[in-house]
């Protein structure tokens, strides 16, 4: 029997050493980062990046450094921790997409391992497009391509989360071009290559870029954290992807501190998220959320400015000797990191679901449905007076009481869980009527709005038949301003022309009165004066 004592709320093994030695012969600690023996040539220091793991090997592509977008794709071979650069081809044109491949540098995109191909979604670059574009990279030719996509593509963005569900991409939310922040929801069928905007009920995440998604019992799309222009979240929000409706699941345990540019990874049903930061400081804890109760709980914490405090880092899930490992890569707290650190979980951290003696949250009932809980446990935990966890192991030489205890214990899970979900339906059954009752709101709404916008372009008609008839107006009132003016240097020209006839006139009648006076002398005897004169 295996005895698991609490210390300062984390869980340490007593019996099972928690150091190994590996084939590499480097030290592993159980639930601590450490930094691995590398060779090769490592990639330039960045974040924003994408990271995918496909057999054993780690590639990283593009990302920013020192605000350069990077194209760059290289490859850490998890056997030999040997780093290569990938020089990598670019397609050549094709029918459906005659113009050439571009193959802008980016950050902030997605990178996903599907079929023997590398994905890479979204990202912003400096030259931006109008929407999305999904680029290939096959393992096979080393060969870069763009895919053809039909439907109504997202705009472009970088920031956004993107969450393989079977043989679809989920994405959400994001940054565009412009820095507005989105939460807009995006399917793409990757057998159709067909894109599907989704309008989901209920209440979504509020718009935000850097956040983590993950996705549960291929039905639960999770979204944790991220950040807005003026602050950052901690907040978590599950989209059920059958009923496509948002919830606001209340969360457990040691809730992270809000940050984003955080980077996670599932392992069975535990979420490992790492790194993020708020504006002020980095994350210094690597946490770990149990999808089926939706408890957090802490794995490790860091001291200083490391990388694994960084923002933009990427986290991956690797194989070493059979046994999972986190593998982080990069990020910036400061300074570009170009550092690989691995941690290993322990068993602690990687069993899938817990059994305690309090009944199970109401506020994670919604995503225990999405499990079966009369599966077959391993091992269930008594939990003690003085705090102390003990692990009791199962197994096929059972007592009658003991399986006779473990049978009234599923009983009571499946009655607590039944009880909850006829809560669950009478709450749904609310929320539908006061959903139907918005909608008819929203309706009325609508109708009023046509209305009003009806009678707003009735005003604006009038409005542009009087500012015509405002402006013929003005052009009457210029042309008798111009008329005024012309009568004006008329009447001035005429008032002139009645002086001269006056002066004229008088002229005219002061030379006839000087004729008449010298022939009225003449007849009276008197001379002339000039004849006078001469004699």
């Amino acid at each position: 029997m295996n005895t698991i004592s609490a210390e300062n709320g984390s869980l340490m093994e007593t019996q099972v050493k928690d150091v190994v030695l590996e084939r590499l012969g480097s030290v592993v600690v159980y639930d601590q980062w450490i930094a691995p023996p590398i060779t090769g040539q490592p990639p330039k220091a960045r974040y924003e990046h994408g990271a995918a793991v496909v057999q054993d090997k780690m590639y990283v592509y593009g990302g920013n450094h020192n605000g350069r977008y990077l194209c760059d794709l290289h490859v850490l071979d998890l056997r030999s921790w040997t780093w290569s650069k990938i020089d990598a081809k670019v397609g050549p044109e094709s029918v459906e997409l005659p113009s050439p491949v571009n193959m802008a540098p980016c950050a902030g995109h997605s990178l996903i391992p599907w079929e023997n191909k590398l994905l890479s979604i979204a990202g912003h670059t400096k030259d931006p497009s109008e929407t999305i574009h999904v680029k290939s990279f096959d393992l096979q030719t080393g060969t870069w391509s763009m895919l053809k996509t039909y439907g109504k593509a997202p705009v472009s963005r970088g920031g956004q989360s993107v969450t393989l569900v079977g043989t679809t991409l989920v994405i959400f939310g994001g940054q565009d071009a412009k820095r507005t922040l989105l939460n807009d929801l995006y399917i793409l069928d990757l057998e159709t290559m067909t894109w599907d905007e989704i309008d989901a009920v209920g209440v979504p995440p509020s718009p935000r870029s850097d956040h983590a998604a993950a996705v549960h019992a291929e039905r639960y799309l999770l979204i944790f954290g991220g950040g807005s222009h003026a602050t950052c979240f901690n907040d978590l929000h599950v989209l059920d992807l059958q009923a496509m409706e948002w919830s606001r699941p209340t969360q457990q345990g040691e809730i992270p501190t809000p940050r984003a540019g955080h980077a996670g990874v599932t392992v069975g049903e535990n979420w490992f998220i790492a790194g993020g930061g708020d504006n002020k400081s980095g994350a210094s804890e690597t946490v770990v959320l149990n999808m089926f109760t939706l408890v957090w709980s802490v794995v490790t914490s860091v001291t200083g400015r490391v990388p694994l405090a960084s923002e933009g880092l990427s986290l991956v899930v690797g194989s070493l000797n059979g046994e999972d490992i986190l593998i982080s890569f990069g990020g910036y707290n400061g300074r570009y990191n170009s550092e690989v650190n691995v941690l290993k979980p322990s068993h602690k951290s990687t069993l899938q679901s817990k059994i305690m003696e309090a009944p199970v949250p109401d506020s994670v009932s919604a995503v225990h449905n999405a499990t079966n809980p009369t599966r077959d446990l391993e091992s269930e935990f008594e939990v003690g007076q003085e705090g102390k966890i003990r692990e009791i192991v199962v197994d096929n030489v059972d007592s009658e009481p003991m399986k006779s205890k473990g049978e009234e214990t599923s009983e009571h899970i499946i009655a607590t869980l039944k009880v909850e979900k006829e809560e669950l339906e009478s709450s749904l059954n609310k929320e539908k009527l006061q959903s139907l009752q918005l909608k008819q709101e929203l309706a009325e709404a609508e109708a009023r709005n046509t209305e009003l916008y009806k009678e707003l372009q009735s005003v604006r008609g009038q409005l542009a038949a009087e500012q015509s008839r405002c402006f013929k107006l003005e052009v009457d009132v210029a042309e008798l301003r111009q008329k005024l003016q012309t009568m004006e240097t008329l009447q001035k020209e005429l008032e002139l022309l009645q002086r001269q006839k006056a002066a004229s006139e008088q002229a005219a009648l002061n030379a006839k009165r000087q004729g008449s006076g010298g022939v009225w002398g003449w007849l009276s005897g008197s001379p002339p004066q000039n004849a006078a004169d001469d004699a």
